[in-house]
């Protein structure tokens, strides 16, 4: 187990792909508001 085992996260890393032990990352989990739309919410 190391740099050359797919199934290993040090593997997943040295091959530069993703999965279940490494899976990717989300920038963002929520869509950012803008203040327009924070004003139309607060006059409601």
């Amino acid at each position: 187990m190391g740099k050359g085992d797919k199934k290993t996260k040090r593997g997943k890393i040295a091959i530069g792909t993703t999965g279940k032990l490494r899976p990717k990352r989300k920038k963002f989990k929520v869509k950012p508001t803008t203040l327009a739309e924070q004003d139309k919410k607060d006059l409601q």
